[in-house]
């Protein structure tokens, strides 16, 4: 009983799961073809691997309470991710380097999204990629009397395709995240001159959807693939999916997982999500 609700909790019915294992090999050359025909013709080549990841820091504090950005780095090393979402970031006015110390000796360049602005610190979101930057853009998605919102709309070239990516962290009230959901599809389809020439495109980040059958995910799955969720809250005995990663064409989505290990489970109360993206032909 416990296993089929955890099933559940996590966005999968048993069938859904064998139908998609099986389906999604069969549709990854369909969906490419469906591109090309369209003119929409991807342009990575002959192989490209992305991982792509999605992480609520928690402002650096530990299920234990503790403040301790080190235990974070070491957790973002771990994902070995080309592009990694994070939320609830904290910089501290007497502490700014936070971000650069994420990013030592590493191949990632910092992405700064604050939406709320106090004496102390700037919060908000984070992007970190090592991938070329084109275009970005800091896009307020916050809702009349709720917590200020934002979200990085980011543009990355990856090789020789593109890859448009949406981080996010949505409001805690489901009438706020059906307003946020919308506004982030909206400007998906809402084309502009560089994002017109990608590839993909991703949205990822801390959806705080606690409803399966709530509106958000409905209307995010009515325009991306459905995608696996594994459940990453708690930390320490992670229930709920509350974070996610959407691909756009879903198809080449290979895997989507948590670290999972004992320092995930103490350095933050959401595990990371990571997701594998895999194209063409070896």
């Amino acid at each position: 009983m416990l296993g089929t609700w955890l099933a559940i909790a996590n966005g999968w019915s048993r069938a859904s799961c064998c139908i998609y294992y099986t389906q999604q090999k069969a549709c990854h050359w369909t969906v490419l073809a469906s591109l090309y025909f369209s003119g929409k013709r991807p342009r990575f080549g002959n192989f490209m691997k992305l991982t792509l990841s999605s992480y609520n820091i928690h402002r650096c504090y530990g299920r234990d309470g503790e403040y301790n950005p080190s235990r974070i780095r070491e957790v973002l090393r771990m994902t070995k991710a080309d592009v990694i979402a994070l939320q609830e970031v904290e910089i501290l006015r007497d502490r700014p380097g936070l971000l650069d110390y994420f990013c030592e000796d590493s191949s990632w360049t910092a992405i700064h999204g604050p939406t709320l602005e106090r004496a102390s610190a700037d919060y908000g979101n984070a992007m970190l990629t090592s991938l070329p930057i084109r275009s970005l853009s800091r896009v307020d998605i916050s809702q009349p009397g709720r917590e200020p919102r934002g979200a990085l709309d980011a543009v990355l070239q990856a090789g020789q395709a593109s890859l448009r990516v949406l981080a996010t962290h949505l409001g805690l009230w489901p009438a706020e995240r059906r307003a946020q959901v919308r506004q982030l599809l909206n400007r998906l389809q809402a084309e502009t001159e560089d994002s017109k020439q990608c590839d993909f495109s991703v949205l990822m980040g801390d959806l705080n959807e606690w409803f399966l059958w709530g509106r958000p995910l409905r209307l995010l799955q009515a325009h991306f693939r459905p995608a696996r969720a594994p459940a990453t809250f708690p930390s320490g005995y992670p229930l709920f999916a509350l974070d996610r990663i959407w691909l756009e064409p879903g198809n080449l989505l290979s895997s989507v997982r948590t670290l999972n290990n004992p320092l995930t489970q103490i350095a933050s109360d959401h595990l990371p999500l990571l997701a594998r993206v895999e194209t063409g032909t070896s």
